[in-house]
């Protein structure tokens, strides 16, 4: 049986080109790879012969088999290489002008039947394919990088693609272990769509001096679980080249969210892109290193910050499953706990979601059975907030209605007593307004843990134009004593995680609206594109449609911009009932238990 697409040229031999002349020569067909640049095509053949001799190492392919994938890569530096190929694949900088004139070379080179693949994920690939004498056989083959580890391979038909040119690369990237998802000519397509909107965000929220940088990386990579923070994100990229894929996106959309943010270009304009260049957001040990080194951006060590105040008692308001879980976290780390709830039984019910959490973690190996013991011990469930009286730390965790936050903060007021830390876990909230219901607006500071409170690491300290420098620090030394990691935000809606994530969430949506994209393409390719932990879709469902939909009403009522706005899919599911997990249906529907 003859191997479909055997012979395959790959024009370009950075990185992306070398990545994916290796899974081609890998998988057995024959690679022929151009680059004008000598240099590049020698450090394609070292490239390849070192990941070989690393497969042979730890037993991936045999020794024969390395040889075989070798002898398949042969490099040139003329396109007239090309002429025998059935597929070619262009990974040239991405610049109309440059790929046009490959396209147009080629055209006088490769047979009628070849298929012209461009590898660009920022420009049009019916721009590129109307260039050429052969349009119907062009296409879009967006690879992800490293190409040889990432499963995502996007499809990208024009309007002018004729179907066979589609199955035909569709098919080869099945064969190379790909998952392949079809779809339109849009910029960004799927994948960088929807990461390049968020990474600009986050270059913008770093450019208006609302988080470090080291925070807003830390928040999105605790608190969403990502590889990558990403403003180092955007350094691996390139920031030259994210900003080139923005102004494409911009173009197209019109949406200020995809403005790149002055901050890209000026670096960029500075010659600081990056990693390739040794410095972009952070400063590496060398150009094209990955090791980040202190420079003047870096924060000062804890040691040098202010003190905080001393908290040996903690006092937790609430009686549901983040109230439970702060709680276990304070008991676990040595601290006597009070959990107040709204009646004594509901105080009892909550230590008991805690004592089986606990011996959850007991039946993992995770804790003893003396540590178990020794924190359930520490904490004293109680009928009412009078049982705060002594605390040093009084953390709120109760429903996300300010109505219902600053009449329990005036309470707090009244029982607690002078110097105590009052703490609010909002994920949304303006912390100054809770902290106005109360005569002592210096104590209070935004807390806000993230959900599972016993696994997540991440706690965003929310300082208010009225807190303490000592109320600030005290959370910082409280957080490291539990292990967690506190990053510092202003007081304004999403903090860092929220108002970063909750935008991606709602271009998802609008791509599903667009009928650009299915639910299960746009899952996936975020999760073998861009590496996260769960698809945009799987993540509403299980946060909530309903809380979804009031975080980004908070977030386009703040920022006003009207590409926040809620996406009318959302609201129409919302008023509907479907919620998501909780109700058996959201955007997918789920088995009733």
């Amino acid at each position: 049986m003859d191997t479909p697409l055997s012979t395959i040229a790959v024009v370009g031999l950075g990185t992306m080109g070398t990545g994916i002349a290796e899974v081609l020569a890998r998988s057995g067909r024959e690679v022929i790879g151009i680059d004008t640049d000598e240099a590049a095509a020698r450090r394609a053949v070292a490239s390849l012969e070192a990941s070989t001799a690393r497969a042979v190492e730890r037993g991936r392919i045999t020794e024969e088999e390395r040889r075989d994938a070798l002898a398949r890569f042969r490099t040139f530096s003329d396109l007239q290489a090309a002429a025998d190929a059935e597929l070619v694949i262009e990974v040239v900088p991405e610049s109309y002008e440059i790929k046009q004139q490959v396209f147009r070379e080629l055209d006088t080179i490769v047979s009628p039947a070849t298929i012209l693949a461009t590898g660009t994920n920022a420009l049009s690939v019916t721009r590129l394919a109307a260039e050429s004498q052969r349009p119907e056989r062009v296409l879009g083959l967006h690879f992800f990088n490293p190409a040889p580890a990432m499963k995502l391979v996007e499809v990208v038909s024009s309007v002018l693609t004729a179907p066979p040119a589609v199955e035909a690369v569709t098919e080869l990237a099945r064969l190379l272990g790909k998952e392949p998802v079809a779809i339109g000519d849009r910029p960004g397509f799927v994948a960088d769509g929807l990461l390049f909107g968020y990474l600009n965000q986050a270059a913008a929220m770093y450019e208006a001096n609302y988080a470090t940088r080291e925070d807003i990386d830390a928040a999105m990579k605790l608190g969403c679980g990502l590889p990558m923070g990403p403003l180092a994100l955007l350094d691996l990229i390139g920031i030259d080249t994210a900003r080139t894929v923005l102004e494409a996106m911009y173009s197209a959309s019109h949406d200020r969210l995809h403005a790149p943010a002055p901050v890209l270009g000026q670096l960029a304009a500075a010659g600081l892109t990056g990693r390739k260049a040794g410095r972009g957001f952070y400063t590496y040990a060398e150009p094209g290193g990955q090791t980040v080194v202190p420079d003047a951006l870096t924060p000062a060590p804890p040691a040098e910050e202010a003190a905080g105040r001393t908290v040996r008692s903690v006092g937790v308001a609430g009686s549901g499953t983040m109230a439970s879980g702060i709680a276990e976290v304070f008991a676990k780390a040595g601290y006597d706990v009070v959990l107040a709830a709204r009646g004594q039984e509901k105080a009892d019910l909550a230590k008991a979601r805690i004592a089986k959490s606990l011996d959850r973690s007991v039946a993992k190996g995770r804790l003893s059975d003396e540590a178990r013991d020794a924190a359930l011990g520490r904490i004293t469930p109680a009928a009412s907030l009078d049982a705060f009286a002594e605390v040093d730390l009084a953390v709120e965790a109760v429903a996300e209605d300010l109505l219902v936050k600053q009449e329990l903060f005036a309470t707090l007021d009244k029982v607690c007593r002078p110097g105590a830390v009052l703490a609010t876990t909002t994920s949304s909230l303006p912390v100054v307004a809770i902290a106005r219901a109360t005569g002592r607006p210096g104590d209070v500071v935004g807390m806000h843990f993230f959900n599972p409170a016993p696994a997540m690491k991440l706690v965003e300290v929310v300082r208010t134009v009225l807190t303490a420098d000592d109320v600030r620090a005290t959370v910082h030394e409280v957080c490291h004593a539990v292990r967690k990691h506190p990053v510092d935000c202003g007081d304004r809606a999403g903090f860092i995680v929220n108002a970063l994530l909750f935008p991606y969430l709602n271009n998802a949506i609008k791509m599903v609206e667009e009928h650009y994209a299915s639910l299960d393409d746009i899952d996936a390719a975020m999760k073998l594109g861009g590496g996260y932990p769960m698809g945009p879709f799987e993540l509403l469902d299980v946060v909530g449609l309903d809380v979804s939909l009031a975080i980004e009403k908070v977030l386009h009522n703040e920022f006003r911009d009207p590409g926040l706005a809620p996406a009318p899919l959302l609201e129409h599911l919302v008023a509907a009932g479907c919620l998501g997990r909780k109700t058996g249906r959201g955007f997918r529907e789920y088995a009733r238990r």
